[in-house]
């Protein structure tokens, strides 16, 4: 489902006092692109971040399936993962000129070069990180991962967090999400825009 209308407020309860929100959002002038491994809480984490910034939210894989009218699953067998890429460009070269707001990526969004040129030129990008333990266990939740169907999804995810973390490190700021609530990644993020807006 697509969203760009801001998402309601949440409870800030969990912002030290001192941290002022809205002048943070009143600085942000571009999309805020989280990139980072499958599991690592994008999603999540981009719904609350929006919400509390007063920003519309976009999952980069729900606007490629409202496009294509097929899950990602779906395009994965049907056409294969090149083809799943170039739509996954042109789907964010779309939402990089939307404005202001907060963007999830699919976890090998920013490993395809004209992808993460898109966005380190056009956004805020925040590497979302977490350990493997962690990765893990959220990955295995459910099984609609294209990526983990074919091997041992501990291996897998090793593998590929191997692979990706040097293109990962070329986003802007780095977060790291632990196992605790979504909220504490937020509050983390906020520091991280506050300090390099």
């Amino acid at each position: 489902m697509t969203n760009d209308q801001p998402i309601s407020s949440p409870s800030t309860s969990f912002i030290p006092s001192g941290t002022d929100v809205a002048d943070i959002r009143r600085r942000i002038n571009r999309p805020v692109v989280l990139v980072g491994m499958m599991g690592v809480g994008k999603s999540t984490v981009g719904k609350k971040l929006a919400a509390l910034l007063q920003l519309p939210f976009f999952d980069a894989d729900d606007e490629i399936e409202a496009a294509a009218q097929l899950s990602i699953s779906e395009i994965f067998d049907q056409f294969g993962e090149s083809y799943f890429r170039d739509g996954e460009r042109r789907v964010i070269a779309r939402l990089m000129d939307k404005g202001p707001a907060v963007v999830a990526t699919g976890g090998g969004a920013f490993i395809q070069n004209e992808t993460r040129e898109l966005v380190l030129e056009k956004s805020v990008s925040i590497w979302l990180d977490s350990d493997e333990e962690t990765l893990v266990e959220r990955v295995t939740r459910k099984d609609t991962r294209p990526l983990l169907r074919d091997g041992n999804p501990r291996d897998i995810v090793s593998r590929l967090k191997q692979e990706r973390e040097p293109y990962y490190r070329k986003a802007a700021l780095h977060v790291v999400s632990d196992s605790g609530p979504h909220q504490h990644t937020v509050l983390k993020i906020l520091e991280a825009l506050d300090t390099w807006l």
